[in-house]
């Protein structure tokens, strides 16, 4: 039988995991479990899982340390970082650390799974190939079929959120574009978390795209109003 997707619980407590696994396959999710980060990262590299869900509490190694290891392993894996630790700072690091969403317990597991299929069908419609092959402004290009992004022909090491973020700005080169667009063309229209996560993947797109973040040169914020990707005097 065809299933949704292999989902990775990374989860220390045994009740929270099963309640987790539970409703993914009444989902018909396939599921696989860790209870520890080593076992976790095992995982991830042996079976190619189709997102993984990652507390941030675990007994051998700290959450945004496996964060980090699958996402430079793994630059195109989609993560949910599931955690008790609510406050806007571990949202904020979690999300540029290249978690594609950050859920705080306790959570309704029928939203979870929810977002679950938000995040892959956004990284489904992602990986879709576009009719133009390339886009171009300024020092950068956007290879869509490999899913690359080039300043001045050096490669960018982009999350799957930060390159949707790039193509759709080059979709709207010159045009302000809201947060409210951004939550409904890049993380659905079913999306329930924090508003501010455009604001997060935008000001870190920003640091690895520009040479000054702080006096950008083309992703500026228009203030009131939202963000605007401006061609300069450098289009090719």
């Amino acid at each position: 039988m065809t299933t949704n997707g292999k989902i990775l619980i990374v989860e220390d407590e045994l009740s929270i995991r099963k309640l987790i696994a539970f409703n993914l396959q009444r989902s018909n999710f396939e599921v696989m479990e860790a209870g520890e980060g080593k076992l976790a990262l095992k995982l991830v590299e042996e079976y190619n899982p189709s997102l993984v869900i990652l507390d941030l509490m675990l007994p051998d190694m700290d959450g945004f340390e496996i964060c980090t290891m699958i996402r430079e392993k793994n630059p195109h894996l989609p993560i949910i970082i599931l955690s008790a630790r609510g406050q806007d700072m571990d949202k904020i690091m979690g999300l540029e650390l290249g978690a594609d969403d950050y859920i705080v317990k306790p959570f309704n597991p029928l939203e979870l799974v929810a977002r679950i299929r938000t995040v892959l069908r956004r990284t489904e419609i992602t990986h879709q190939p576009a009719k133009a092959s390339k886009l171009e402004a300024g020092p950068y290009v956007i290879d869509i079929k490999t899913q690359r992004v080039y300043k001045s022909g050096q490669l960018l090491k982009l999350t799957p959120r930060e390159f949707q973020l790039m193509k759709y700005f080059f979709e709207k080169l010159n045009e302000t574009i809201s947060r409210d667009e951004f939550l409904d063309e890049i993380w659905g229209l079913n999306y329930f978390g924090d508003p501010k996560t455009v604001d997060v993947h935008i000001r870190r797109l920003r640091e690895k795209i520009e040479d000054d973040p702080s006096n950008p040169l083309y992703l500026k914020t228009i203030w009131g109003f939202g963000y605007c990707f401006e061609e300069g005097e450098q289009l090719g």
